[in-house]
């Protein structure tokens, strides 16, 4: 899945975005939080699910850094709703994200929310001028998952991606501020697929416990190898090497895009782009096994990452105003 979903309530409750559950059992209205308290939810999420996106927005400046939590949190509730068991049987499940999508959409309409992680959602999205069919297309992607199991081909893959993850660099795109955003466009796209990609191999296993697997069938038969037997054999190693080389093409096709961004945005984008790549060097590093151990990225080096993308950003940002 994405880096994607809300808090959890308690074990086997949900309640709709904004809403606690009563001593009654019955919803009651929860308190209505400040734009401020919303921003803190959301970085929250992003802290909590997502620590190496989180860590590569500290080279962003702090005037971005809530807008991307903003998004960051909306993205990880819905597929929260789609993912997490506590939200109940499939039709519940679809059920809660019918409201969700109903919820936030009215709530864009009017131009405000009182619920805790979508008040944010709107305020960067109206900031930004985020156009309607992008959230569209990101929940459409979220709906596949309530149904769609396999994928017969890499297309199907990117027919999902567009969704899940390209959207997602075309939502950041107005709030990284690229001089010519048409040039930024398809690199934008790319490294979104790109970081997916690397999530669907790091989280083989995982996927698997929710009876997903987001490798193209077309692959896996080329290959001899099937994910379910959670073993890793030379078919399984091939695989893993064709789809990492896969990878790191996308990610080479996102470097021309991260190159149309102004200093002060590239610094905090590539320092993504150094982290989540690494993450394949680490899956290499294991074998290939993604079934019994997770690929991590140690806290050192994304703070490493962070801090150099930072003086990278300076120097070039000086270097523009010597110029001048």
């Amino acid at each position: 899945m994405t880096a994607t979903a809300g808090r959890r309530t308690p074990p086997g409750r949900r309640t709709a975005p904004g809403r606690v559950a009563s001593p009654a059992g019955s919803p009651a209205p929860a308190p209505v939080p400040t734009l401020e308290q919303s921003y803190a939810a959301c970085r929250a999420l992003n802290r909590r699910h997502g620590t190496t996106y989180y860590w590569a927005t500290f080279g962003l400046p702090a005037v971005k850094r809530h807008h991307v939590h903003a998004l960051y949190g909306f993205c990880r509730y819905a597929d929260e709703i789609v993912d997490d068991p506590a939200f109940g049987t499939l039709d519940e499940r679809r059920l809660a994200l019918d409201r969700f999508e109903a919820r936030f959409f009215a709530d864009l309409a009017r131009g405000r929310s009182d619920d805790l992680v979508l008040k944010a959602v709107v305020h960067t999205a109206k900031a930004f001028d985020l156009g309607r069919d992008l959230f569209v297309r990101f929940l459409r992607s979220m709906r596949m998952d309530l149904t769609v199991t396999r994928y017969a081909t890499w297309d199907d893959v990117l027919g999902y991606m567009d969704g899940s993850a390209a959207v997602i660099g075309e939502l950041m795109l107005p709030i990284l501020e690229p001089a010519q955003p048409a040039l930024a466009l398809a690199g934008a796209r790319a490294l979104g697929n790109a970081f997916q990609l690397t999530n669907f191999l790091r989280d083989v296993g995982e996927d698997l416990d929710r009876g997903r697997v987001y490798l193209p069938l077309e692959d896996l038969e080329r290959f001899g190898a099937d994910p379910e037997r959670r073993t890793v054999d030379d078919a399984w190693r091939s695989l893993m090497a064709f789809e990492i080389e896969r990878n790191r093409a996308l990610y080479v096709q996102a470097d021309a895009g991260i190159g149309h961004l102004p200093a002060s945005s590239a610094a905090g984008i590539a320092a993504a782009r150094t982290l989540y790549s690494a993450i394949l060097e680490r899956i290499e590093a294991n074998g290939y096994d993604v079934f019994s151990v997770r690929a991590r990225v140690p806290r050192r080096d994304k703070a490493l990452a962070v801090a150099s993308a930072v003086v990278g950003s300076r120097r070039q940002r000086g270097r523009g105003e010597r110029r001048r």
